[in-house]
This record gives structure tokens, sequence and C-alpha cells, in this order.
């Protein structure tokens, strides 16, 4: 079907929640940003840009008035977003730096971009509270996914055993090959237990970041994680890859929103 060229959903996840995970395909956008780039900041055509998110959330079921995103610096910053900042980076300037976003606020689309690192969608469907982290290695190391997690225990009083995450999309292992830094920071984070995940080859290393990342989300209490096994590297076809393209490319979208019910949350 071509909305499943567009975006990629989650297979088993609660009813209540958009899930999406843009691809490259069914878009407007031309040049090195064919044809679906969703994120304003590559240097594509605006127009293009806001026809490409509407397109995708048409098939995906958001609204691009919807979207909120972030300027991510591959930190482990984590910003509580309202309704009020519906619209942001598409119809106002981005102004936050960080590469989390959480809300319990209905049809507010949490977004962060990738192109190789690894998108990870988070749904309480108890307490109506989502999470969009954008990780790569580094945020990978920081834990950054563990401490979202812990952010929306905090703010809204989730329990991790209830929450339902998506790993989406990513670099995998087959692609990922390091030096020496990635897998010693990793194993400053997880111990010994991330030695599943890395692999030797010669001199080099393959990481497989959406491992480490289930890993760190068991840690923190969740235990309901759906893993996309798909290689944004591999895969050039259907996603944008940074490995592969360098910075004359788009960018793919995780979004994640809660749907309407009878108590949205205000402004």
């Amino acid at each position: 079907m071509e909305q499943e060229k567009i975006f990629i959903g989650s297979e088993g996840a609660p009813a209540g929640a958009v899930f999406c995970f843009s691809t490259k395909r069914g878009g407007v956008s031309e040049g090195i940003y064919e044809s679906m780039n969703v994120d304003p900041r590559r240097g594509d055509n605006q127009e293009h840009v806001i026809e490409n998110c509407r397109r995708l959330g048409a098939a995906a079921g958001f609204a691009a008035e919807d979207l909120v995103m972030i300027n991510q610096v591959h930190g482990d910053t984590i910003i509580k977003a309202a309704a009020a900042d519906r619209g942001t980076g598409l119809f106002r300037p981005i102004e936050a730096e960080a590469d989390a976003l959480i809300t319990d606020c209905e049809h507010v689309a949490l977004t962060v971009f990738t192109a190789d690192c690894t998108p990870i969608l988070l749904y309480d469907p108890v307490r109506r509270a989502i999470g969009a982290v954008h990780s790569g290695w580094r945020g990978t190391a920081s834990d950054i996914v563990g401490k979202t997690v812990s952010r929306m225990s905090a703010e809204y009083g989730c329990k991790p055993s209830v929450i339902y995450a998506v790993i989406g999309p990513c670099i995998s292992a087959c692609c990922f090959e390091t030096e020496g830094d990635v897998p010693d920071a990793m194993r400053a984070q997880l111990g010994e237990s991330a030695n599943a995940a890395i692999n030797v080859t010669g001199s080099k290393y393959h990481v497989d970041l959406k491992l480490i990342n289930k890993l760190l989300l068991e840690r923190a209490g969740v235990g309901n994680v759906e893993v996309i096994k798909h290689c944004t590297a591999c895969e050039t076809d259907l996603f944008w890859s940074h490995r592969r393209m360098g910075l004359e490319r788009g960018s793919l979208a995780a979004v994640i929103m809660l749907t309407r019910t009878a108590n949205p949350c205000a402004d």
C-alpha cells in the first residue's frame, strides 16, 4: 500500500496514539531532498517541506499544524511540550535545543529527526503520556532514553512497566562500524551487558544501537519494547542515511501523538 511506503507504524502498540516513522517516499521535494524530506532545517524549499508534512500526516493520522520540532544537539536534554507549542518548526522558528520531547497533551505531535541515529517513541496508555527520543551513539551512551522514561514518571506519574516503546529504523550493526570509543562508551553505561551488542572485526567494531537502547529501556523498567528491523544505511532506497549520503540529503521524522479523548490538555 502507498501509505506503507510513506511511513512505518507500530505493529503492537496499544490504541490511543499515532506512531509514525517516515521514509523517503511520497513527497514533493526535489534534487538532493527527493522526495519526502520533512525537516525544515535542511535547506529545502519550505513549501515543499510543509506539503510533505501534510502528506505524511494524512497517511499517519496527524495534521502538519500539530507537529512540534526541536534543534537536536546529541545531548540528553528533555523538553516538556504543551498545546501552545504546536506548529513549532513549520510555522514558527525552532528555539529549543534538546534531543527528547514529552507531553500529556492530545494532538501535540512530538517529532524527532534522524538519518541513521535511533528514534524511539514512548507511550503510557494508562497515564496518557508520550515521549519522542533522538538517540545517536552519544545520546545512547548518556542513556537519554532511560532519562526520558524517568522524566515521564516524574512529570506524569508514569509506571515504566506499562510504557510501550518502539525503536524505529536506524543504522544497524551490519553498517555501524566504529572505532573503540563507541563500544567503550556503551560499556561505561551498561557494563558487561553491552558486549551482547558489540562485535569485533579486526581493528574495528560493529555496534547494535537498537539492542543497546532495548537494554537501556529494560533497565529503566520498560518491558514492552518493539524493535523495527530496517537498517537506514542498507536501505537507501527507502531511508535517508547520513553515513551513505553525508549532508546532502533530507531527514526522516519519528512522530508520536495522543489522539483525542474527552479530556484534552489545556493550553
